[in-house]
């Protein structure tokens, strides 16, 4: 008789087990989506960035018409970011960088980016 006691005593501690368990693995998989969400991202603004360097610098070195900031600003527009700053060097070189426009909840996305002529 005593044993019937002690299984009542723990009936459904394995449904309790198993779904803090599904809220462990629900949460490392909310993680995981995170951080990878977080890694597109960056990879996005980085690629705004390269893009609107290699604009500017074409503009800056007159292959291209038109003033190499306000290009580096449309490319990045065209890929949903903006320039956050854009400065030319003495070589015809010019840095570029960029801050995409959505937003994650671990932040902004940013990319930073120089282009120039070959050396």
């Amino acid at each position: 008789m005593s044993g019937g006691l002690l299984d009542h005593g723990e009936r459904g501690s394995g449904t309790v087990l198993a779904a803090g368990l599904a809220l462990v693995v629900i949460m490392a998989m909310s993680l995981v989506l995170l951080l990878a969400q977080s890694a597109v991202m960056a990879s996005r603004a980085a690629a705004a960035a390269d893009l609107a360097a290699l604009a500017a610098a074409d503009a800056l070195r007159g292959l291209t018409v038109g003033e190499p900031c306000a290009v580096a600003a449309d490319v990045a527009g065209q890929h949903a970011a903006r320039v956050v700053s854009c400065t030319a060097g003495a070589d015809q070189t010019i840095e570029v960088s960029t801050e995409l426009v959505a937003r994650t909840v671990l932040g902004t996305a940013t990319g930073r980016a120089r282009a120039g002529p070959p050396p």
